[in-house]
């Protein structure tokens, strides 16, 4: 009798966040070889887009801003090029020149008790603006234009290289799997028992050893991917303000507790989940509604819940925590 099929999984640390892949087969020998062509995809990715190495190619442009095009490779090319499109999309809301960002202000803890003043807070920020970023597709150059500019993919990254384990997986035969980059999650195929990939929506008032889902979701073939400020935060005069920074503005934003969003792939939904954080409700849901197999669901400071117009949600009437 052939062996049943499993789960079979990987957990590490990789682009310094938690990852975790899991694949489907009745061969475990066959399974870790296939978790591991996914951890060195991943890692491959890690180094063209990490800010912790002089030699990555996002440093380079970095360290040439104001000076002079950098050359990169077609990939680094395509996914600045997408991320300058969600950029206009959410009207800057998402900006991966948001690692121009003055960090010294900014101290989310408890020893944050006071936000600056605007005009402070707008001098910060003068140099995010994704406009700025010039490419250069014959030559595949980058080059951003003032000096003192950066680009980061940290609100993307995470979500791409998710998606590229999976297109590895896949292509080496793996029919049936999950990679959870902190959060950010993309599913293909079934669980062994043949039920869809079923994932929890966090409670965010519900976190650390007594988290617990508020509901559930069948995303099988799709990808999640949830933001909130209920991880890190400052709480000053009585109002909890995210560590999410609008990038117009200079200031934390408030009134959401929580973004998930439901998309067709984890590049999309990692990079929806902040702009809806920072544009708010009414703006965010209204542009969610406009974009087709993409869906959110939003928790907002008085816990009330909002979804996009395709969301049905079933909570059960007792969750267990764990």
């Amino acid at each position: 009798m052939e062996p049943a099929a499993q789960i079979h999984q990987w957990v590490g640390r990789l682009m310094g966040n938690r990852f975790e892949i899991s694949v489907v087969s009745p061969d475990a020998g066959w399974a870790n070889e296939r978790l591991a062509d996914a951890v060195a995809e991943i890692s491959r990715i890690e180094r063209l887009l990490t800010t912790f190495d002089d030699a990555s190619q996002t440093n380079q442009i970095n360290a040439n801003a104001g000076i002079r095009p950098v050359r990169v490779d077609a990939e680094v090319f395509a996914l600045i090029e997408r991320s300058l499109r969600l950029s206009a999309l959410t009207q800057g809301a998402f900006d991966i020149t948001y690692g121009s960002l003055d960090k010294r202000l900014w101290n989310f803890d408890t020893t944050m008790t006071a936000l600056p003043d605007p005009a402070t807070a707008r001098q910060l920020v003068r140099l995010i603006n994704y406009r700025n970023v010039v490419l250069d597709r014959g030559a595949s150059t980058v080059f951003l234009k003032e000096r003192g500019m950066r680009i980061g993919f940290g609100g993307i990254g995470k979500g791409y290289a998710a998606e590229q384990a999976k297109r590895r997986l896949q292509a080496l035969g793996v029919d049936h799997g999950i990679v959870n980059a902190a959060g950010d999650l993309t599913t293909w195929g079934r669980q062994p028992n043949g039920q869809p990939w079923t994932v929890g929506i966090a409670d965010p008032d519900r976190q650390g050893t007594a988290m617990r889902a508020f509901s559930y979701l069948n995303i099988s073939d799709m990808a999640i991917a949830t933001s909130g400020n209920y991880e890190k935060y400052a709480l000053i005069n009585g109002r909890r303000y995210a560590h999410t920074i609008d990038p117009k503005t200079g200031y934390p934003v408030s009134g959401i507790k929580s973004v998930t969003i439901i998309a067709p792939n984890a590049e999309l939904a990692d990079a929806l989940a902040t702009p809806v954080l920072v544009m708010g409700v009414s703006v965010g849901l209204d542009l969610i509604n406009q974009l087709r197999h993409v869906a959110c669901i939003i928790i907002d400071e008085a816990d009330r819940l909002h979804t996009s117009a395709t969301i049905r949600l079933v909570t059960p009437p007792s969750i267990p925590t764990h």
